[in-house]
């Protein structure tokens, strides 16, 4: 995914020169084309992302079309201040590039994981929140962020990400879900690298007879409303996927959604860090099983909402069953009465009769 972003940034580059992209002392062998071909738009601005930040914005107002370049929360919470006011405020054409998102550099620690991003910059007035799930959307993103004129944050995977779609996208619009697999039982919504493990969820509760749809979110904010309101109103269950902290982020997106709707709309359930930090080191696999983040985990939620649903109806059926023949019963026994009582009032007439 990130090499795929940087060699399409490196082609756009060719035939705009306004596009500059400066880092903060990482991306060795990663940005060496861009370096090699563009020496004169290609800053490194050394272990100091706050000023590449102000810089960038200082380009931006300049007319620039300028991206920054580093790992995960280096290039937005360590600057959280520049991108704010320098950046957003100004509305300052400048693309924050974000690499390893959400447990990639979990071996690195909690200082190295960028789990609050998606919540930070969805804050952000005038900020653009985008987060492929593969190679193919990152290209397209490229080239639909290199034609506009706005703040955009790029949170990108940090690369071999397995591939989601078959081949390359058509021109992407900004705001605008895609559509995986269709359902109407259930769907799926994930953002992000995490986005392979839903896929191969999906595939599964399909494969087991459900009707589950996978849609991924290439753009958090703003987001695809349309699709969100939807597939509330038409599906049983909606599953947010996001490797963030449930809080703020890409699930809360869809949750603020959906709170707005009238009338009765799926039920949703998010999969994410429940409010905690990763403080287990290991691999981003690793942490994704600690995490609860697999697709056995996705394939376990909608299995058992499905399965809580089943029972609820058999213990519906069987209640009803109960009354019904509980009724009958009820009926049955009247008429057992009913008949004791005449014929008790028989015997008693005949025994008057007798004696008289």
């Amino acid at each position: 995914m990130r090499n795929a972003f940087i060699n399409e940034l490196s082609r756009l580059a060719a035939s705009d020169e306004k596009i500059f992209l400066l880092t903060g002392d990482l991306g060795f062998g990663v940005l060496d084309g861009f370096q090699r071909d563009y020496p004169e738009r290609f800053i490194n601005a050394g272990v100091a992302e706050q000023n590449m930040t102000a810089v960038a914005a200082g380009l931006a107002l300049e007319g620039k079309t300028v991206f920054t370049y580093s790992i995960g929360n280096f290039s937005t919470l360590r600057c959280i201040e520049q991108i704010r006011n320098c950046v957003a405020y100004h509305g300052a054409n400048v693309k924050i590039i974000s690499i390893g998102a959400g447990l990639a550099y979990g071996a690195l620690g909690v200082t190295h994981q960028s789990t609050e991003d998606l919540a930070m910059m969805r804050a952000l007035p005038n900020m653009i929140v985008l987060s492929p799930s593969d190679a193919h959307e990152a290209v397209a993103i490229a080239r639909a962020v290199c034609k506009i004129k706005a703040p955009c944050y790029i949170r990108l995977g940090k690369g071999r990400e397995p591939a989601i779609h078959s081949g390359a996208l058509d021109e992407y619009e900004i705001g605008r879900a895609l559509k995986i697999f269709d359902g109407d039982d259930a769907v799926i919504f994930s953002t992000g690298a995490i986005s392979i493990e839903a896929f191969r969820a999906a595939e599964e509760l399909r494969a087991r007879g459900l009707s589950v749809g996978l849609y991924t979110f290439p753009t958090v904010k703003p987001i695809d409303r349309e699709v969100i309101e939807s597939c509330a109103r038409r599906c049983r269950l909606i599953v947010t996927v996001e490797e963030h902290n449930i809080v703020g982020g890409f699930g809360s997106a869809v949750a603020e959604i959906i709170s707005e709707l009238d009338g009765r709309t799926a039920t949703l359930k998010r999969i994410g860090l429940r409010d905690e930090f990763a403080s287990i080191v290991g691999s981003q696999n690793y942490l994704r099983q600690k995490y609860h983040l697999t697709r056995e985990d996705i394939f376990a939620l909608v299995a058992i909402v499905f399965t809580g649903e089943t029972i609820r109806a058999i213990n519906l059926v069987i209640g009803s069953l109960k009354i019904f023949f509980g009724f009958i019963f009820f009926c049955d026994l009247l008429r057992f009465c009913r008949g004791i009582f005449f014929g008790a009032r028989q015997i008693f007439y005949f025994s008057t009769e007798v004696i008289e």
